[in-house]
């Protein structure tokens, strides 16, 4: 199996990411639901944008422990933190993570939104239409159309194991 191609991206790339973003909002949304940890930055990053100031957190998991890894793909959800139903009930929500890649991490929350009954509306960076498993399915909003393994600025290793490793220091030397 071939390795999947990575692209690093720096913090202007990200701001030029949610300025893309941005004009593509005809909706106007009072609540936003970040999915952690992906969704955290982003979801900052456009809240302070389009003055959202009802922040809620959803953190999901997948269980580990199913050997096969296409199977794990199929694996049912946690929900390790999600709101309470009078905070999702009726709202309006743009649902935010980082990527959307087999898309079952922001799918799961979405579902969760709507039983719930709340209005969700997905919004991710970057959308990999070749891992999507869920057929025609997209997110509402996208910065970008990718195939590449992304790594974001703030999956940076700032010590401890390397998670990335680059060419260069991340500030320029005295």
């Amino acid at each position: 199996m071939e390795a999947a191609r990575r692209e690093l991206l720096t913090w202007e790339d990200v701001e030029k990411l949610i300025d893309h973003l941005l004009p593509q909002f005809e909706e106007e949304f009072n609540t936003m639901l970040m999915v952690t940890r992906g969704g955290l930055i982003p979801g900052g990053l456009l809240a302070e944008t389009m003055g959202i100031t009802n922040i809620l957190i959803a953190a999901v998991d997948f269980p580990a422990q199913i050997e096969m890894e296409k199977a794990r793909l199929y694996a049912w959800p946690q929900f390790i933190q999600f709101p309470e139903v009078a905070l999702v009930k009726g709202k309006r929500i743009l649902v935010v993570d980082d990527v959307w890649g087999s898309g079952r991490t922001i799918t799961a929350v979405k579902n969760r939104v709507t039983a719930l009954g709340g209005l969700p509306y997905t919004c991710v960076l970057h959308f990999n239409p070749y891992r999507n498993l869920f057929g025609a399915a997209q997110p509402d909003y996208f910065a970008a159309i990718t195939d590449a393994h992304i790594v974001y600025p703030w999956e940076v290793d700032r010590g401890g194991q390397e998670k990335v490793l680059l060419d260069q220091p991340p500030f320029p030397s005295p």
